[in-house]
This record gives structure tokens, C-alpha cells and sequence, in this order.
């Protein structure tokens, strides 16, 4: 006995890239269009990696009024290249970043930082992600911000943020500022120096570490001056 088919299964799923990231929430986009045509779901806009083509298809397709998606990206929370930090031990396990995390939380000075063995690289549908001197790198011409990069990094040292970020910080180490600077050469020491100088209230320093408003920010340029590690960049894309 045939199962009757939805005819608006074929015409949504097209409009879906076949990433099967999950950022939308579902295990894949069968499973996302699936939702959609049996009303489990009326937001035609959670497709990251779709983009505003994927919502507006789902919306002719389904008579959908959908909002406008905004354009993500992957950012890395570290420079602890092999320059700018040190190793507290030689881990010869499994080249993984979650079986390191487990042998006295990696083999870095630093237990916040990108353990650099790939594990978000392996998981990237886009081949997006390099490991260059000791550390996550992202292109961000080809990261779709599904983030399934996030979702695998042990130490959270990966974001997902708007692609227009104007302001990165290069630091995700909660540890006091004496220790950050036994430990690595360019890591936040949560002096406050970047909040003071900021006039747009967009930048804030909570356990020890700069985090920045991109909503807030104008790329004025004044913390990335007054930083004395070297640690809050100006993006150029």
C-alpha cells in the first residue's frame, strides 16, 4: 500500500541546501522540510547556511511570511599560536580535542584555549576550517555559519556570530590576568582598559575576559589602541 506524499515535500526541500548541519534545530533537511509542511514548524527562516534564498523559497512554496535571515559566520576565541604559548605536557593519545580535554584539560599552559587537533575541521560540511600553527583558523568565504563547529569544540573557543562582525577578540580565557600572562603572550588580562575607552558601551569585561556587543559597536577603533596584549582586532573582510 503506497504512503501518501506531501507534493510540498519535493518544492521545499529544494529551497534547502542539503547540509544537513542541523543549525536549524532538525536532524537534517529532510527532517526540517518535513516539519515545515506538517506545521510542526512555521519558521521558513532558520536555514543559516540557506540564507535568504532558502526563506524565501520555503515562503512562496508553503505561503509563509518569513523574516529576513542574517548572514552568520564561525569567529575563533584564540591566538595561542606555538609563538605565543607553551605546552604543560606531550599528550600521545587520540589526536582528538575532546580525548585531550580529558588528560588534565589539554595538553596547553592554557585549559581555554584552541587545542588545535582538528576536531571542528572534521565536522565542517565545507571544508572551511585549517589547523595553522597550532590553532583553528576559519575561511570565512566558505563557512556557511551552520555551526557545527561550536557545537564540537570542547573549550567553546568557536562562535557563531553576524558575518559583518566589526570587532573580534582573540581570547577566551577566564583565568585572572597574573595567570594569562604565564601563559600565554596574547591573552585578555581583563584589565578594563578596552571598556574604559569604549564611548558605545559595547564592550563589557565578565570573568576576566572582554566580550563585545557587535549590535553596540562602531569599529571606532579606540580598544583595539588601548589593549596591551594585542589580543581585540579589527576584522577586515
Amino acid at each position: 500500500m503506497a504512503v501518501p506524499v506531501d507534493e510540498r515535500f519535493g518544492p521545499v526541500r529544494e529551497c534547502l541546501p542539503g547540509a544537513n548541519c542541523g543549525a536549524c534545530g532538525y536532524a537534517g533537511c529532510d527532517a526540517y522540510a518535513q516539519a515545515l509542511i506538517s506545521g510542526e514548524c512555521t519558521k521558513g527562516n532558520l536555514c543559516i547556511p540557506g540564507g535568504a534564498d532558502a526563506a524565501k523559497g520555503i515562503g512562496a512554496a508553503l505561503g509563509l511570511a518569513v523574516e529576513d535571515v542574517k548572514p552568520m559566520v564561525a569567529a575563533v576565541k584564540c591566538n595561542g599560536t606555538c609563538g605565543n604559548t607553551s605546552d604543560k605536557l606531550e599528550y600521545q593519545s587520540a589526536k582528538t580535542c575532546r580525548g585531550a580535554k580529558l588528560f588534565f584539560g589539554g595538553k596547553g599552559n592554557c585549559t581555554f584555549g584552541c587545542m588545535g587537533l582538528g576536531d571542528c575541521a572534521d565536522v565542517c560540511p565545507v571544508h572551511a576550517i585549517d589547523m595553522v600553527d597550532g590553532i583553528a583558523h576559519i575561511d570565512t568565504d566558505l563557512c556557511i555559519g551552520c555551526g557545527l563547529c561550536a557545537k564540537t569544540c570542547p573549550n567553546n573557543v568557536i562562535e557563531i556570530i553576524p558575518f559583518d562582525y566589526k570587532i573580534h577578540v582573540t581570547c577566551n580565557s577566564k583565568d585572572k590576568g597574573a595567570v594569562v600572562m604565564k601563559n600565554c603572550k596574547v591573552g585578555c588580562i581583563g584589565c578594563m582598559k578596552c571598556q574604559k575607552a569604549c564611548q558605545f558601551d559595547a564592550i563589557t569585561v565578565v570573568d576576566n575576559l572582554a566580550h563585545i556587543d557587535q549590535e553596540k559597536c562602531t569599529a571606532c577603533g579606540a580598544c583595539v589602541e588601548q589593549c596591551p596584549k594585542k589580543c581585540i582586532h579589527i576584522v577586515k573582510k
